[in-house]
């Protein structure tokens, strides 16, 4: 074996391309063995294996700055650059991210990336960095599973392409994105692949680059030949290759978008070794869409790369036809073309998770609320057991969204509140509405639910007691229940309310509560900052009224222990009930 002796990319460069065929064939099974065990990005990383460690071979990180695209095609780096064990040995796993990381390796990764789109905009930074200071090191970009099609890419080569100097951005053409590839660029890139980059027509060139072709992307031989072509150039290069999604094992091959990211599984079948059990509320939202479909020709779904998060396959996309688009990796055209859908007269719905709908605040303030037009996107994962890596983190929406004018936040608790409220806001024309789509478990009503929420701003009171009030949002209503149970067992008659809006008070009820009670808590599945509680805070500051809030505090959590991150937050219901009692 080679890759136990390799501690550093230095390590590699007394070895032949036979040797280094080997060693990639080593660095594919360390990363089945990782993501077999522990879940993870597994068909762009066994895609780019090849070219890891010609990239290695050919340059001298890290002298020479190396910047991944979303960083799932990073596994194999992080094996050559000092952190194999995290791939080899399961004990030593959770010590490794799933993304380029400076905390876990601030000598071979030089930025925290989980999102998509930015290498070759960071890439333009440290060329103009370089420059301005003196220096003479190469600076790679690697980009590739259709984060083409997200703008900041457009942005970045156009920078590049203006300053004019050395940087090498390495094309990583799969053909797909975690779906099939969507975006007009595409056909230009199919175009290079037919001609073996000889088409006329370069979307590369256009932006003032130099470029080159590569047919085998998988082989080390014909990679380390292109790399040591460009390594030192004086310009900016593309080096576009062509790889395939999942190289090297069958399953991922077969099935790439079901093997983009996955969870653990039988290396033999690539069956899950933990397959789940119970119902998913977003798998539900995602049936109900594509049947709502057939029932209103005007609705459309959206996707930003992301079908697969609302459970929208090949065949649920294929059977939606026109009713359905995918923008590609640009949550920004996703919210915009949602607003001029809903302005021309269609049903939009936008659906993608929360950590990506971050960098669309400009278009939900500006192309969607300030028009007031009637589209709606549904926030995903929005929740502490959503995932938990601190570039993905997804509780920090309600901050975002519920503040932004003329935007209408929703949360409901359970999946019949949440498809009244689909139902409602697809149907209506007064209102931008955005729903949280309760992430944790998936809870149902044992009553009817309302159907209207154009009174904007009234909230539900399930229960009206004295001295408490709880009031439970979204997918934590049901652990409001719980506290008001507990603290009814301690002879506290408390009142429960569900908000149902995120983005208002509701004024009347608030005061009323003055009457007859001393205190209110508020419960959330989000972060405290900016949350919904300190809404509630702020609407009593000059009143005698008591308000306790009870969330996350503000914070970049790394791959987090859920039931710790409760117990730290005081976000367990004992620890809730007894936060109370303290109080009165």
């Amino acid at each position: 074996m080679y890759i136990e002796n390799i501690n550093s990319p230095k390590d590699l460069k007394g070895l032949t391309i036979d040797q280094l065929n080997v060693l990639a064939d080593e660095v594919r099974e360390g990363v089945l063995n990782r993501v077999s065990e522990h879940g993870g990005h597994v068909g762009p990383n066994l895609g780019f294996t090849e070219a890891t460690v010609a990239l290695h071979y050919v340059f001298n990180a890290p002298e020479d700055k190396i910047v991944f695209d979303i960083s799932h095609q990073s596994y194999p780096h992080k094996m050559l650059t000092g952190r194999k064990e995290g791939f080899l040995d399961v004990a030593k796993m959770d010590g490794i991210s799933g993304y380029s990381s400076p905390l876990e390796n601030p000598e071979y990764d030089n930025f925290e990336v989980g999102h998509t789109s930015t290498s070759v905009a960071l890439a333009s930074g440290l060329m103009k960095g370089r420059d301005v200071l003196g220096g003479h090191e190469n600076v790679i970009a690697v980009i590739g599973d259709g984060s083409l099609s997200g703008g900041e890419a457009f942005e970045g080569l156009d920078t590049v392409g203006e300053i004019g100097t050395n940087a090498i951005i390495i094309f990583n053409d799969n053909e797909m994105s975690i779906s099939e590839n969507h975006g007009g660029i595409y056909r230009n890139l199919q175009e290079l692949r037919e001609t073996n980059g000889q088409a006329a027509n370069n979307l590369f060139k256009a932006f003032g680059l130099d470029y080159i072709y590569v047919e085998e992307g998988n082989n080390v031989g014909k990679l380390v030949e292109a790399f040591q072509k460009v390594k030192d150039i004086d310009h900016p290069i593309v080096v576009h290759i062509h790889t395939e999604k999942g190289h090297g094992y069958a399953p991922a091959v077969e099935n790439k978008e079901g093997w983009h990211y996955h969870m653990p599984f039988n290396r033999e079948d690539g069956s899950l070794k933990n397959p789940g059990n119970g119902e998913n509320m977003t798998a539900l939202l995602g049936q109900w869409m594509a049947e709502q479909l057939k029932k209103d020709p005007k609705m459309v779904c959206i996707a930003a790369g992301t079908a697969p998060a609302f459970y929208f396959d090949k065949e649920r996309r294929e059977e939606a036809g026109k009713q359905f688009i995918d923008v590609g990796i640009a949550e920004e055209e996703g919210v915009a073309i949602a607003s001029a859908m809903a302005k021309r007269g269609a049903h939009p719905v936008f659906s993608t998770f929360a950590t990506f709908l971050q960098r669309t605040y400009d278009q939900l303030s500006q192309d969607l609320a300030v028009n007031g037009n009637p589209a709606v996107i549904n926030v995903l994962g929005s929740s502490i057991y959503g995932m938990n890596d601190f570039t993905h983190i997804c509780f920090f929406d309600i901050p975002m969204l519920s503040h932004i004018p003329n935007l209408v936040y929703l949360a409901p608790t359970t999946y019949e509140e949440l498809i009244a409220m689909e139902t409602w806001a697809i149907q209506q024309e007064q209102y931008s509405v955005a729903i949280r789509v309760p992430a944790y478990g998936c809870a149902h009503s044992l009553e009817e639910v309302d159907t209207d929420y154009f009174q904007l701003n009234k909230y539900k009171v399930a229960h009206r007691g004295e001295k408490v009030a709880v009031i439970a949002v979204g997918d934590f209503y049901q652990k409001g229940e719980a506290v008001v149970n507990a603290l009814a067992n301690d002879g506290i008659d408390a009142t429960l309310i569900n908000p149902r809006y995120l983005s208002g008070e509701d004024e009347a009820l608030l005061n009323d509560l003055k009457k007859d009670h001393q205190l209110v808590a508020t419960i959330e599945d989000g972060s405290l900052d900016g949350g919904f509680g300190e809404r509630i805070a702020r609407f009593y500051g000059p009143s005698d009224m008591k308000v306790i809030n009870f969330g996350v505090k503000k914070q970049l959590y790394d791959r987090y222990d859920v039931n710790e991150l409760l117990r730290e937050n005081h976000l367990t219901e004992e620890q809730i009930v007894a936060d109370i009692k303290a109080i009165l």
